[in-house]
């Protein structure tokens, strides 16, 4: 499957985004190579293998990574609420938007 110039304008339209003329050769070009890759992956025989929960080796087992839970800022609770419009027991009071 391939794109044509009048689909390249048609889907920037859709899209709401302004594609120049010269520019639209490229982004032609891109979006015919994307496409042309995933002609090739769906050419290849996938039968008999079984689907990935990640991208690592299966045979090494991988655990989350997570970072420690540390404190890494200062508290900036007292500079902030001190230029807000209305603050009540260290509460920021809004108007209210719902009847």
């Amino acid at each position: 499957m391939s794109l044509t110039p009048d689909d390249v304008r048609r889907l920037a339209r859709l899209a709401r985004i302004a594609i120049d003329e010269p520019d639209s050769a490229a982004v032609l070009e891109r979006l015919n190579d994307v496409l042309r890759l995933i002609d090739e992956m769906r050419a290849v025989d996938t039968r008999g293998i079984e689907p990935m929960s990640h991208a690592g080796d299966p045979h090494v087992p991988q655990g989350q990574r997570l970072r420690l839970d540390e404190v890494c800022e200062t508290d900036q609770r007292e500079p902030y609420q001190s230029v807000a419009p209305a603050v009540e027991e260290g509460l920021y009071l809004v108007p209210k938007v719902i009847e």
